[in-house]
């Protein structure tokens, strides 16, 4: 994940709420106030996949 970008996620609130993603083969997940305890490696097309649900309602 050091070599790929890290974003605020879409989702997050701004303030006290917020996740970071890393996107490529792998995406990363992490919380911003507490970066320094890593982060989730989740493989894309499972991203993909739960982002799309998030989106559905389900």
């Amino acid at each position: 994940m050091a070599n790929l970008p890290w974003h605020k996620s879409t989702y997050s609130d701004g303030a006290h709420n917020c996740v970071e993603v890393a996107e490529g083969p792998v995406t990363g997940v992490r919380d911003t106030r507490n970066r320094e305890l890593g982060h989730l490696d989740v493989p894309a097309r499972e991203w993909a996949a739960l982002l799309a649900s998030v989106r559905a309602g389900r």
